[in-house]
């Protein structure tokens, strides 16, 4: 009897032992399972391990896979997808490509979780529930490199129209609208505070004094900043990071008032992994969320939030031009095309 006992045991045990161990498994196998999330973006690639560990921190199930490239070329890429969308969501992207998109149907609306606490002004004015939603702006900025300045001669430009003077002539460099949505902002901009006729008049001026142009917004900005050119149109986020850095920089806002986008989000109409999407939709809006952008950018979409960033250019609000998204996504097509017919010559060769 009590020989038997003993085997009988030690078979309970073993089958205890292995629905233990196959519990253990499937909860750890659940845990571990992640939903990929494909996120467009045209955020500064120096900022997305940020943004992902932060996110990622609160919703340890997504796990984001970045599609990262400067503005024109995400754009460009998310039409050529149009028919088959492989984005998920379009994060961090300008309000002005979100809105073309939005009018492309490409997006669903969403309203994300605290967004009435957000201005009204970085919200889809167009769609209820909104198609995009804004997270902070970027805006527009000269990079002066005093040292390479100094050796030319070249006095401090404070005006966009002190950029077409002779003695500028060769020494500036500014992003392609096509590939930049920096760039595009610039341009757009440009006429809306000139209108058609001073504005690529302005452009045609600028462009005599243009080494190049190229394919990303803040390059100008890189260069400017490691003695490449003595000025760079670019942003005011890249000029102050690199002054930050100890570059011999002034982060110039021109006195005629500054073109600015916002970077907003939008969900992919046909996306797979919805509740993931929206997670990130939520925080996104959320105050932690806009207390990162705050890091790095003045001007974010929760009131109250932003405190001064160092070197950003002073009064920087007060420059900002009313700027016109619904005008600039509907005439973004005409735009691009005449720039490219006038100024393209002088692009630089685009990366393969």
């Amino acid at each position: 009897m009590k020989q038997s006992i003993l085997p009988r045991t030690l078979t309970r045990l073993s089958a205890y032992a292995a629905t233990a161990l196959m519990a253990i498994g499937l909860t750890t196998g659940a845990a571990l399972a992640k939903t990929d999330l494909l996120v467009y973006t045209a955020i500064e690639a120096d900022e997305l391990s940020k943004f992902k560990k932060a996110f990622e921190s609160d919703y340890p199930d997504v796990n984001i896979k970045w599609v990262r490239d400067s503005t024109g070329i995400v754009t460009a890429k998310l039409l050529a997808e149009k028919a088959n969308p492989k984005a998920d969501i379009v994060w961090g992207l300008a309000a002005t490509s979100l809105v073309f998109l939005a009018n492309e149907g490409y997006f669903q609306g969403y309203t994300p979780k605290g967004m009435d606490k957000l201005d009204k002004a970085y919200i889809d004015p167009s769609n209820n529930p909104p198609l995009w939603v804004g997270q902070r702006a970027w805006i527009a900025s000269v990079c002066y490199n005093t040292v390479e300045a100094k050796k030319h001669k070249l006095p401090l430009p404070t005006s966009w129209k002190d950029l077409t003077k002779a003695i500028y002539k060769g020494h500036v460099i500014m992003p392609n609208p096509n590939s930049s949505g920096t760039g595009f902002l610039d341009v757009s901009s440009w006429l809306q505070m000139w209108g058609e006729k001073g504005g690529w008049g302005f452009m045609d001026s600028l462009h005599t004094n243009i080494s190049r142009y190229t394919h990303s917004g803040s390059k100008p900005c890189k260069l400017a900043a490691a003695g490449e050119t003595p000025i760079g149109i670019s942003f005011a986020y890249r000029g102050a990071k690199s002054k930050n850095a100890g570059a011999p920089l002034e982060v110039v806002a021109p006195s005629e008032g500054v073109g600015w986008d916002v970077e907003a989000f939008g969900i992919v109409k046909n996306t797979k992994k919805l509740a993931a999407a929206r997670n990130l939709a939520d925080w996104s809006v959320s105050l932690k969320a806009n207390k990162i952008y705050n890091e790095e950018y003045a001007v974010v979409a929760m009131p109250g939030v932003a405190k001064p960033v160092k070197n950003f250019p002073p009064n920087i609000l007060k420059q900002m031009i009313k700027n016109d998204f619904a005008w600039a996504a509907k005439n973004r097509k005409r735009i691009l095309k005449e720039w490219q017919n006038r100024y393209d010559s002088k692009s630089e060769p685009k990366k393969k």
